[in-house]
């Protein structure tokens, strides 16, 4: 299947430059390009792209306010493209509330290295944003009965750590899950998919919006009672280290694991190893099947193990893949996914 993309830029340089990138693809298809709102909202309503690349900041009507249209009035997989300062990679992580699928970073220097530096990461984006499940974030979600797996988890203690995973649809249900955490919640460690330049905006924003302090993970840096670790980036796997008694965190410029740096895997398998089943897994939302294993680690270690529901998932890979293997002993959407991790383990 060809997927047909719009691209939306007000800069005739990047309109080009996205264009080209997308041309080298043989399953991708430019139906378009668009410089301002009202462009892109004519050739959304007559020719219904699969997946729009969309600049944040444009003339007139903002990328924010438009996304925010188009998630009303046509949902639409939406990929933005966004610079790489503070307020951009700020405008971005709102961006992703508001119903954006992934997002794409504009280079720091010259537009022009996109053709030699983007190594088919566009184009990634676009086909997960092409398979992603848009869903009414207007309307209250219904709570579906959550499925169990098996009660051999049930009767633990607190869990000295909670590991949590996610990629495509991640920052949307990291917000869903840690508004439901306490002040005062079990130190708690992400894996986001996303690029690095954006961590430290998507740290801040769940900052704001949760009751724990959430923060970037540092190295060497012990794990606390009410803090939320995010994983900083793109260059470095994010290890959990130390004993069960007192966790820390490690950080390694290693290889990519199930294709990725962080990993989730990486993740889950230290805790495994470190947290002797005093821990709780998280495998959230994403494309692939990293963290799959890593979750299967810790179930077979004793740790509580969790995966978000299809329904409930913008991308089922992730969880779908764990839920193969058996690694999940409790299958939950994600306004649950808190109530079942704290109260299994309480």
């Amino acid at each position: 299947m060809t997927i047909r993309v719009l691209i939306v830029d007000d800069s005739p340089t990047m309109r080009a430059l996205l264009s080209e990138l997308l041309r080298r693809e043989a399953d991708i298809t430019v139906i378009g390009t668009a410089a301002d709102a009202a462009e892109a909202r004519t050739i959304i309503r007559e020719q219904s792209p699969d997946v729009v690349t969309l600049d944040i900041e444009m003339p007139g009507m903002n990328g924010l306010d438009f996304l925010d249209k188009v998630m009303r009035l046509k949902p639409t997989p939406v990929v933005i493209v966004s610079g790489l300062t503070r307020d951009g990679a700020d405008a971005t992580v709102r961006a992703l509330e508001i119903g954006a699928v992934d997002c794409y970073a504009k280079p720091d220097g010259k537009v022009g290295s996109l053709l030699t530096t983007d190594h088919g990461r566009l184009a990634t984006l676009i086909r997960n944003a092409a398979n992603a499940k848009l869903r009414d974030r207007h309307s209250n979600p219904v709570a579906p009965i959550p499925v169990y797996a098996g009660s051999a988890q049930a009767g633990h203690h607190r869990p000295a750590l909670i590991a949590v995973g996610a990629s495509t649809g991640g920052v949307e249900a990291l917000q869903l899950l840690l508004q439901n955490f306490p002040a005062d919640c079990p130190p708690t460690v992400i894996v986001q998919h996303i690029n690095g330049h954006f961590a430290e905006a998507v740290a801040r924003r769940l900052d704001q919006q949760c009751a724990p302090k959430v923060t970037i993970a540092e190295p060497d840096l012990p794990f606390k009672a009410g803090h939320v670790y995010l994983a900083p980036g793109n260059d470095r796997h994010v290890q959990v280290r130390g004993s069960a008694a007192h966790p820390c965190a490690r950080m390694r410029a290693e290889d990519k694991v199930s294709g990725h740096r962080p990993s989730v895997d990486v993740l889950f398998r230290t805790v495994a190893e470190t947290m002797d089943g005093q821990a709780v897994g998280i495998l959230l939302t994403g494309m692939g099947s990293d963290g799959a294993q890593g979750l299967l680690a810790m179930a077979r270690a004793g740790a509580t193990t969790i995966a978000q529901d299809e329904a409930t998932c913008t991308v089922f890979g992730m969880p779908k893949a764990a839920i193969a293997l058996g690694a999940a002993g409790l299958i939950a959407p994600i306004h649950r996914i808190a109530d079942h991790a704290l109260a299994r383990a309480a």
